[in-house]
């Protein structure tokens, strides 16, 4: 039944449309005949107010007379600008016009002219449009006297007054009707400056069409297409005999349409409302056999919940009895299994405890073993002062190199401070919802709290704030990793409060909590609370959340009791919620295609051992290396090449007071080519940051991480 409602609606739709197009066709090709025909009107008017200048034939002893006819003319047809009159042989006797001056037996010669050829053969001659001062519109109208001895009289048209007719034909509500020459100008419109600006629309599909077409059947058909103001529009169109004009009918298409629309609405309606009582109907009849499907449907839901002593009572006597007997004893034989796996359960948990348990005193050794580094450097550094042997000194420096790499953390963490006191970091601000950030905070500290016999909750929000989403991640996960690291029993919540137009995100926790003399002092670099041990942090975390605070202008507050626990709480501004969440940054994205390969790097550092590292790894992935301590060096070995190379990797500090960005320019200007490059460096001076942001160069600290590096390398590649 639904089918048929719908096939029959689809139908019903199709043949309206193809009724309301013909019937639109039939009408706008009336229209544009009728405006044919008035244009046409206006034109024999004109002719036949002009052969009564014809009736008289021309001579001196007629020239009062004769002038006083044009006056005439030029009373009774306001758009007969200019009258001429020529003699049997062709040549002009007199000329009155409205703008000009009346000339009076110039013998100009127009016996070669088609104005007086045509005239003569065929009685009547309509001339081309022309555009007088390139503004208004005007047309030669000749016509020949009864006898040939009365020569010929031409007129000038002024085609401006062909205006009041077009204006007075209406089409539709918004439609148009407008008048073009043989060559697509503009002739009559109701818009007279179009007319006025002598606007050529032969570049409009209508106008090209019906230039093209045959004119026994122009008014037959219509074309959708564009008008001259870009409006989507059907078109029909007549010609205009004998001038060899078009006469265009124009609708917007979304009126012409509209009662079709209405006709579709009312038929989506209809099939609406007949599903409608088609569902109602199969509703009613199908009650019956419902209840026990229903009975049936509700009774395995709750033995699938774990509710095994639930009975399905269905006594209809058919398939579906049976079907609720084997449910039934589904559930029984469930039921008696479950005794035995719930012991199975206990003893996989006690498993699993012996096994938490061990890890947990893997990671206690761990954390002892990662306290040491800098005492044990400190060690290394004594016993190199001493004697040893060669095998022992190589041991140590081995020692020393492991010590090193543990300090990296402390590195980058000094790294960030240098970069937010230089301020060469840019806050990459966006509207995203506040519950995103949320659940990353959750799924990535879930793991330490729960390890550490705490309770996490994160309170979820359907905020939207507008932040930097990165730098507004690192400030929470540096607050929420101090909080679980701080914290010895209870937990630790994270929620947000709505005050004004603001959001204010609160990072609870019950550890030991902060004097009040020491609540500003935690913000500075190295700063630890007493009492508190390595295990606590570097004493970076806040600094640097102090510092991004400040960039990202987000207020943050602290509020503490001391054996009780803090709450620290950043401030964001709110703001409404987007239609569509863009992806926000940070997002894994889809795996790269190998763009190394086959590509000329040039590699230029003043170490040896980092040119030899970092050229053996770019030629790992595929690049063709050329390695130098400068710029010329680069230069010598790229000689042999057969071409510019495709990315510059430049150390910023470079021997004799030269940059990495003096050496990139170097190359680009050898080459005449903008060569994709980024620097290296190990100098965190907030000077050198400066300068590397200024130059628009990526900067990458040593020691770079070999899959940062790579990510580098394919994103200059792709540029």
């Amino acid at each position: 039944m639904c089918a048929a409602l719908v096939g029959n609606g689809l139908l019903d739709i199709w043949f309206s449309f193809q009724e309301q197009r013909i019937l639109l066709t039939r009408v706008q090709s009336e229209q544009a005949k009728a405006a044919a025909l008035r244009i046409n009107q206006f034109i024999r008017e004109v002719q036949g107010q002009l052969a009564w200048a014809t009736q008289l034939p021309w001579s001196a002893a007629t020239l009062d007379e004769w002038k006083f006819d044009v006056v005439r003319l030029f009373r009774q047809v306001p758009a007969v600008m200019e009258v001429t009159q020529l003699d049997a042989s062709g040549r002009e006797q007199m000329r009155m016009s409205r703008d000009t001056q009346d000339v009076t037996g110039s013998q100009a010669d127009f016996s070669h002219d088609p104005v007086f050829t045509e005239a003569t053969a065929k009685k009547v001659y309509y001339g081309p449009v022309y555009f007088l001062r390139d503004s208004e519109p005007n047309m030669t109208l000749a016509m020949a006297g009864i006898r040939p001895e009365y020569g010929v009289i031409v007129a000038r048209v002024n085609l401006t007054f062909i205006w009041d007719v077009v204006s007075d034909i209406k089409v539709g509500n918004r439609g148009t009707a407008y008048v073009v020459d043989h060559e697509g100008r503009l002739i009559a419109h109701p818009d007279i400056s179009l007319v006025l600006r002598n606007t050529d629309i032969s570049r409009l599909r209508q106008v090209q069409a019906a230039r093209a077409e045959d004119p026994a059947g122009a008014a037959e058909r219509f074309l959708v297409a564009d008008d001259i103001e870009g409006r989507q529009v059907l078109s029909v169109h007549a010609p205009l005999a004998p001038v060899d004009w078009l006469v265009f009918i124009e609708l917007p298409v979304e009126e012409a349409y509209a009662p079709l629309y209405r006709s579709i609405e009312r038929s989506l309606a209809f099939v609406i409302v007949a599903l409608m009582l088609a569902a109602f109907a199969g509703l009613f009849l199908a009650r019956r056999m419902m209840i026990p499907i229903r009975a049936l449907s509700d009774g395995a839901a709750r033995i699938g919940g774990g509710d095994l002593a639930q009975r399905i009572s269905i006594k209809s006597g058919d398939e579906l009895e049976a079907l609720g007997d084997q449910f039934n004893s589904m559930a029984a034989k469930l039921q008696d299994s479950y005794a035995t796996l719930e012991r199975k359960v206990e003893e996989r948990t006690h498993q699993l405890e012996v096994a938490n348990l061990a890890k947990s005193r893997f990671l206690a050794a761990a954390s002892h073993d990662l306290r040491q580094p800098l005492h044990a450097l400190g060690l290394f550094v004594a016993q190199l002062r001493t004697r040893m042997s060669a095998v022992e000194r190589r041991q140590v420096f081995e020692r020393i190199d492991a010590a090193l790499a543990t300090m990296n953390k402390l590195f980058n963490a000094i790294l960030d401070i240098s970069k937010l006191d230089a301020g060469v970091l840019t806050p990459n601000t966006s509207k995203f919802p506040m519950a995103q950030l949320l659940t990353q905070i959750e799924s990535t500290f879930a793991g330490p709290a729960r390890e550490k016999g705490l309770s996490l909750r994160v309170t979820s929000t359907a905020a939207w704030v507008c932040s930097d989403f990165i730098l507004l991640e690192r400030i929470l996960f540096n607050l929420v990793s101090n909080a679980v690291r701080c914290t010895s029993k209870g937990g630790v919540v994270v929620g947000c409060r709505k005050r004004g137009h603001a959001l204010r995100i609160e990072v609870w926790d019950t550890g030991p909590g902060i004097p009040p003399d020491q609540r500003q002092k935690i913000f500075a670099e190295f700063y630890r609370l007493a009492g508190r041990d390595r295990e606590a942090g570097l004493g970076l975390g806040l600094a640097i959340v102090d510092r991004l605070c400040r960039l990202l202008e987000h207020s943050i507050e602290l509020t503490s009791i001391v054996g009780r626990g803090a709450r620290f709480t950043v401030v964001v501004p709110l703001v409404a919620a987007a239609a569509k969440i863009a992806e926000l940054p940070g997002a894994p994205a889809p795996a790269a295609p190998n763009v190394t390969r086959g590509k000329l790097v040039v590699v230029i550092d003043d170490d040896r051992l980092v040119l030899s590292g970092m050229g053996g790894l770019l030629r790992s992935w595929g690049c063709r290396v050329v390695t130098g301590d400068s710029g010329d060096a680069a230069l010598t070995g790229l000689a042999n090449q057969d071409r510019p190379p495709d990315l510059i990797v430049c150390d910023y500090r470079l021997p004799d007071g030269k940059t990495g960005i003096d050496e990139i320019e170097f190359l680009r200007d050898a080459f005449r080519t903008p060569i994709s490059a980024f620097l290296v460096s190990g100098d965190s001076d907030p000077d050198v940051l400066h300068k590397a942001q200024a130059s628009g160069y990526h900067l990458l600290h040593k020691p770079v991480d070999p899959m940062a590096l790579r990510a580098m390398v394919h994103q200059m590649l792709k540029r």
